[in-house]
């Protein structure tokens, strides 16, 4: 049940209404919003409810354990137990068939064959697992840093764990965020349920118009045949995935937010205009802003972070933790690779003093906006790619240098162009059309609704395109 379809929109009125309606009996709503969520998930594929079902329940058993116990080995082994089976579910469904094949081309360099493991074959990789199992590990860990109380109450935590807006593609969600609200009676302002539904329709309009338009008439053909296309259009499509890639996954987001919000609950903000940054380390500050968090708080920090004895120790952990940021993507050498750029990037930027520089005046911050930008763009080439050989080879028609744009529609290009636009876009602007929103008549909102979703039907595609972080 994608968000940009009419299952969903007849879903979620559905949702909304009925869990508004028993607004005043919390434990009626988080139950109602909790079934909701597992009938959402069935949807992809109901054989996997058991297995979230499962880790929601661990790690709340789990913490709860080690928060009784007063002996750091029970209270670490408890902790292990709630990482371990996170970990182990993440693993066998999404890197065991990556661990077999990497090792048979290892091994096969040796003239060893390991025999053929036919159930491998057959795993479907679930949607969301790699959001949910952090969520998971995150909550288990708090609780046992003491930063964070075990909750008392299996649906509550149920009910952050499956929470459908944000279930399969994210925001991670902390546990120290969500899990209060559910404490506190909730109403539906005015305020919010206007922004609650200008997100929603800024990201169905980051998806369905800019995302898949871009798509379908530029991306797709440049990497399946760089051969048929020209330089000038090979280099469209490279800056075209990077839009792309952009307001599909931020307007994921946006859409989830904002569907939370018309529930009732706040999530925190996943992207933050990552365009205009002017080194590596601020545009992770910007980009799926509950990702990188995670990663500092729960893998960077541990590992020692920039607090280390040598400046080598910084770089290691650096490294370390962008290689980890990588293979989450995906179970691909070449989303290791991508995770290597980045912390190469990210070691760079700091040994060169480019991270200081920044900070003197607007010209080195042009200069650094330009470098990051275009970094980023190179490293998304090998994200999108099926392989390395269809990366070069993409690189490669650029020297060609060939110049027509028969393949490349003007609109194509002015949807690329405002991809990167709306990042330099004052965030007053997006407050002040969200306020405009609110305080006009009823009449007016409605009139407005069925204009967009006017829009959106005349300018969507024939066959309604998944999200891209729906396969991470």
């Amino acid at each position: 049940m994608l968000f940009n379809s009419i299952s969903f929109i007849i879903f979620f009125f559905v949702v909304f209404s009925v869990s508004w309606l028993a607004a005043n009996r919390r434990s009626l709503k988080h139950l109602l919003l909790f079934l909701s969520s597992l009938f959402f998930y069935g949807m992809w594929n109901p054989w996997y409810l058991p297995l979230i079902l499962f880790t929601t329940w661990i790690s709340w058993e789990s913490a709860r354990i080690l928060h009784r116990k007063t002996l750091a080995s029970k209270r670490k082994f408890w902790l292990g137990v709630s990482v371990v089976s996170s970990l182990g579910v993440l693993g066998v469904f999404k890197y065991a068939l990556f661990a077999k094949s990497s090792m048979e081309l290892l091994l096969g360099y040796a003239g060893i064959s390991i025999p053929e493991i036919a159930f491998l074959n057959k795993i479907v990789l679930p949607v969301g697992i790699s959001f949910y199992t952090f969520q998971t590990m995150s909550y288990t860990i708090d609780v046992y840093r003491g930063s964070l109380k075990p909750e008392p109450s299996l649906l509550n935590y149920s009910l952050y764990v499956s929470f459908f807006p944000q279930l399969v593609a994210g925001p991670i969600v902390r546990a120290s965020d969500f899990l209060p609200q559910l404490h506190k009676s909730t109403h539906l302002s005015d305020e919010n349920f206007s922004r609650g539904v200008f997100l929603v329709m800024a990201g169905l309009f980051k998806k369905v118009v800019i995302a898949d338009f871009i798509a379908i008439n530029l991306v797709d053909r440049v990497f399946l045949s760089p051969d048929m296309m020209s330089s000038v259009e090979v280099l469209m499509g490279i800056y075209g995935y990077t839009a792309q890639i952009y307001c599909d996954f931020s307007g994921y987001s946006d859409v989830a937010i904002g569907s939370a919000l018309l529930l009732g609950f706040k999530l925190g903000e996943n992207f933050n205009q990552p365009f205009r940054s002017a080194s590596l380390s601020e545009f992770w500050k910007r980009w799926h802003i509950s990702l990188s968090s995670w990663l500092r708080d729960y893998l960077y920090i541990p590992l020692g972070g920039s607090r280390t004895k040598t400046v080598t120790g910084t770089q290691i952990n650096l490294m370390i933790t962008m290689l980890l940021g990588g293979l989450w993507h995906g179970s691909a050498w070449k989303f290791v690779f991508w995770g290597a750029l980045h912390g190469a990037g990210l070691v760079l930027f700091r040994i060169t003093g480019f991270n200081r520089l920044i900070k003197r005046n607007a010209g080195w911050r042009i200069l650094g906006t330009i470098i990051t930008l275009n970094f980023v763009v190179f490293a998304f080439l090998f994200f999108r790619a099926s392989s390395f050989s269809n990366a070069l080879h993409v690189l490669s028609r650029i020297k060609a240098f060939t110049l027509t744009t028969a393949n490349l529609p003007w609109k194509v290009s002015l949807l690329i162009f405002t991809a990167y636009f709306i990042n330099f876009i004052p965030v007053s602007f997006g407050e002040t059309a969200t306020f405009i929103f609110q305080k006009r008549h009823t009449l007016i909102k409605i009139a407005v609704l069925v204009l967009f979703a006017f829009l959106i039907q005349k300018v969507s595609t024939a066959e309604t395109a998944p999200f891209i972080y729906f396969r991470f």
